[in-house]
């Protein structure tokens, strides 16, 4: 199978294109830059010049493919204004610039998803998006029969991308949902851990929220790509997918780990104080984001085999500077 893939350099996209390579697929990978094409070839892969703006080279791409798989999103501030970025940098984002910031993002991924099923209507292909679990009621376990809610903390990211998506199967796409945990992690992870060592570092305390007895749910980026590949192969048209293996991780077990390796206090903060303490990912660590994939690891046969969360980030690795 030809498989085109946006987000094909990323952290969890790298790995789905080595995943679908080792399995006999080919992989035409979105490249916006010269950097990204030229590691697409390296791996093995062939680059599609273009961007998620430019909806005509996603028809393209998806037009020539056998399936898609959908992994990028814009979440690079170097799409905002200048000004905006300088605040960011020195002093915070307003919420009313972060807001509109984020309905741009949701807007030019609806339309990339448009786009793509445009290019594959009755044609019975695969095309696999991807959202997040935070986009799920909180202090609910969520399943995949779930519909996101509008109360979930990511849900304003969510709900469009699934609506849209979800429009495709009566037009002969087999269409899917993937959502992921707000931890993919792993060796070269960029997300979210990286930047809870880091405040720990800046502010020589490890914290977490209250009682820090709310969950993440997290998965190690190599089962998310086995994850990818079976739904290509096999999922079905409509489904929801949770590539989650860790259903909940009390986030002051993640505080203590972070702790003891930088040997920092670990001690809780407030609600009111955590966006002050943490920036933007305040808005994120207290919340309660429980997600089971029982039904994924059914319908589909995944077996996450790789380290759990905690086991992952307890490693010198995950504490090494970075540039």
């Amino acid at each position: 199978m030809r498989v085109f893939v946006t987000g094909a350099t990323g952290f969890i996209g790298s790995a789905i294109v080595r995943e679908l390579i080792g399995a006999g697929h080919q992989v035409l990978g979105l490249a916006r830059t010269d950097r990204a094409a030229k590691a697409l070839k390296s791996a093995g892969a062939d680059a599609h010049r273009g961007t998620l703006e430019d909806t005509k080279s996603l028809r393209r791409g998806a037009a020539a493919a056998d399936g898609v798989i959908h992994m990028a999103f814009i979440h690079d501030i170097s799409h905002m204004p200048l000004s905006a970025r300088l605040r960011i940098v020195f002093g915070g984002l307003p919420g009313g610039i972060a807001m509109r910031f984020m309905a741009t993002t949701v807007r030019t991924d609806r339309r990339a998803i448009e786009a793509i099923g445009d290019a594959l209507a009755g044609s019975k292909r695969p095309f696999i998006i991807t959202v997040g679990t935070l986009g799920m009621a909180p202090g609910e376990l969520a399943t995949e029969d779930d519909m996101a809610d509008p109360n979930g903390i990511g849900a304003a990211r969510s709900i469009p991308s699934e609506q849209a998506v979800l429009k495709l199967p009566p037009r002969g796409v087999r269409a899917m949902v993937m959502r992921l945990p707000p931890s993919v992690h792993g060796d070269g992870d960029t997300g979210f851990i990286p930047r809870l060592i880091d405040t720990a570092r800046k502010k020589g305390v490890s914290a977490y929220v209250g009682d820090g007895k709310n969950r993440w749910p997290a998965a190690h980026r190599l089962d998310v790509a086995h994850l990818y590949r079976l739904a290509l192969e096999k999922g079905a048209a409509g489904a929801r997918y949770h590539g989650v293996a860790d259903e909940g991780v009390a986030t002051k077990e993640i505080a203590e780990v972070i702790g003891r390796r930088l040997n920092v206090p670990v001690a809780s903060i407030t609600a009111e104080e955590a966006p002050r303490h943490f920036g933007w990912l305040g808005h994120f660590f207290g919340v309660d984001n429980p997600a089971s994939s029982q039904r994924t690891q059914e319908r589909l046969g995944w077996r996450p085999t790789q380290p759990g969360l905690i086991a992952d980030i307890d490693r010198p690795s995950y504490f090494e500077r970075r540039r």
